[in-house]
């Protein structure tokens, strides 16, 4: 059975590659087309889409076409998208999600909680058997789901988020301990985020760093890593 969603998608995908855009080989939803004027990307999520250029014209003539065969909005230069809060600035943009830890705090009645200056105690080792079995862990899911989302731009809570989602199946109550100090910590930093900057050089570089046989489970090393183009941090 073939769902509308994806009808949807085929159609679309069809659509815009008889204007000669191309999918990405790295995300089917992200299309591009390379012009003597310059390169536009567009990606769409279900009826979402961001469009950007460096060819004004060719955003032009593409909205006009997609105008005549979709149904469309166009919401203007692009502020908020899918949890994500964008900030434009003579230097670059600036990417947060301070409403969707507003909402997951408030939806987790943890707002009223108090904040704390790290997401993760220091020497502290989780493992398969401390504290007791969660009855249900639902909870414990949506708010893991949440953090996972959230770590698009809090890379500093990355560490501690792997470490406790590999307690998804059968979590305790040691390890829902440590997912309310994480909300804690993004309590007090909900307006950090990512700088992309519109000055730097676009230059590759990655750094990265494990330590030995350091799981308390199964002794395997801890590897660490970050991406950065130019000054920006990506991964």
């Amino acid at each position: 059975m073939v769902s509308n969603r994806h009808c949807k998608f085929s159609k679309f995908s069809q659509t815009i590659s008889g204007l000669g855009y191309s999918a990405s080989l790295y995300d089917s939803a992200l299309f591009i087309q390379c012009t003597s004027r310059g390169i536009i990307l567009l990606l769409l999520y279900i009826d979402d889409m961001i469009i950007t250029e460096d060819d004004l014209m060719g955003i032009q003539d593409l909205k006009q076409f997609l105008n005549l065969r979709f149904e469309m909005k166009d919401l203007g230069p692009l502020s908020y998208f899918l949890g994500f809060e964008i900030t434009t600035s003579i230097d670059g943009y600036y990417l947060t999600q301070a409403k969707y830890v507003s909402n997951v705090l408030s939806k987790s009645g943890l707002t009223d909680s108090k904040i704390v200056d790290t997401p993760l105690e220091c020497n502290t080792r989780l493992n398969l058997h401390d504290g007791k079995s969660l009855r249900d862990g639902t909870s414990y899911h949506q708010l893991m789901s949440g953090l996972l989302y959230l770590n698009v731009t809090h890379p500093n809570i990355s560490h501690v988020v792997h470490i406790a989602s590999q307690f998804m199946i059968a979590p305790r109550s040691t390890h829902f301990v440590v997912i309310h100090r994480i909300f804690r910590y993004l309590k007090g930093t909900m307006f950090y985020g990512l700088h992309f900057s519109s000055q730097s050089l676009l230059i590759l570089r990655a750094y990265s760093n494990a330590d030995q046989a350091g799981d308390p489970t199964d002794r395997y090393s801890t590897i660490g890593y970050c991406f950065f183009l130019g000054d920006s941090l990506i991964s």
